[in-house]
C-alpha cells in the first residue's frame, strides 16, 4: 500500500506492543518507518531504506508502468529482488505491483536488520514486519469504526518472522475501490500481506461482502489469516488469534 507521508499523525504507532525494544522513526522520502529493535539500528535502517528505494525508483525509470499499473505486471528476471518480490506478490493478489511496496520495504529492511538484532519490528504506514522472541499484540486501527483500537491480534514468537498488513477504504490517502475500515492480512510474506490487503479492501462494499472477501483472501497461497472491519461489523478467518 503506497501511502503518503502526510497521511495522518502516526498516532497508531503507540498501539504496537514493542516492550523491551528501542524505537526510532526513520524517514527517507515518502518512506516513514517506525523501527523497534534490541539496539539502536536507526543508521542501518536509513541506509537500507535508501538502498531499496533507489532500486525501486531505478526500475520505475526503465519501466514506468510499474508505478502506475493497477494490474499485475510481467516478472522481469533482471529486476532487483525487491522488485521481483513485489511483482510476484501482486500477481498472486491480482493488483498492481506498487500495492505491495510498503510491505516489501518493511520486510526487506527487517530481514537485513536481523544481522544486528535478534528482534525487530518494522512498521511502514500500518504495514508490519515482525520478528520477536516474546508474545506481542498489535492493535487494529479502523478509522471511525467503533471497533477501532478495540481488536488486538496476538502474535506468538514461533509465528515470526511474520507480516501483518492493513488497507482501508475509509482512512488515508492510498487508492482503494472499497469501503472497509480495515482489511488486515497475515502472511509469512509481508509483501504478499500488503498486496492481498489492498485486493481484499477493494472488494468490500458492504457488510454482506465480508465473508466472501475473507474466503478470497484465504484462497491466496501464502495467506495465513484475515480480519475485515466495516463499521460495527467484522469477520475473522484463518490463523488469527484475537487478544
Amino acid at each position: 500500500m503506497a501511502k503518503s507521508k502526510d497521511y495522518q499523525e502516526r498516532f497508531y504507532r503507540k498501539w504496537v506492543n514493542s516492550n523491551g525494544l528501542i524505537t526510532r522513526e526513520v524517514i527517507v522520502g515518502e518512506t516513514d518507518l517506525f523501527v523497534s529493535a534490541e539496539k539502536d539500528v536507526c543508521k542501518a535502517a536509513e541506509a537500507l531504506a535508501k538502498e531499496y528505494r533507489s532500486q525501486i525508483e531505478a526500475h520505475i525509470k526503465k519501466h514506468p508502468g510499474f508505478k502506475t499499473s493497477l494490474e499485475p505486471m510481467k516478472l522481469n528476471m533482471d529486476a532487483p529482488d525487491i522488485v521481483k518480490d513485489m511483482t510476484f506478490a501482486s500477481k498472486l493478489a491480482g493488483v498492481g505491483p506498487m500495492a505491495s511496496v510498503a510491505g516489501a520495504i518493511s520486510e526487506f529492511i527487517g530481514k537485513r536488520l536481523l544481522q544486528y538484532t535478534g528482534q525487530v519490528i518494522i512498521e511502514n504506514g500500518g504495514d508490519i514486519f515482525i520478528k520477536s522472541a516474546i508474545e506481542r499484540t498489535v492493535a487494529v486501527f479502523a478509522g471511525d469504526s467503533p471497533l477501532s483500537n478495540r481488536l488486538f491480534i496476538k502474535v506468538k514468537p514461533g509465528q515470526t518472522p511474520l507480516g501483518i498488513c492493513a488497507s482501508s477504504g475509509s482512512t488515508g490517502h492510498s487508492l482503494s475501490f472499497g469501503k472497509a475500515d480495515a482489511c488486515v492480512i497475515i502472511s509469512k510474506s509481508t509483501s504478499l500481506a500488503d498486496a492481498v490487503a489492498t485486493a481484499a479492501c477493494n472488494r468490500v462494499k458492504k457488510s454482506e461482502d465480508i465473508k466472501a472477501v475473507l474466503d478470497f483472501a484465504l484462497s491466496v497461497k501464502g495467506v495465513q489469516g484475515a480480519l475485515i472491519i466495516l463499521g460495527k461489523d467484522f469477520g475473522v478467518s484463518g490463523d488469527v488469534t484475537l487478544a
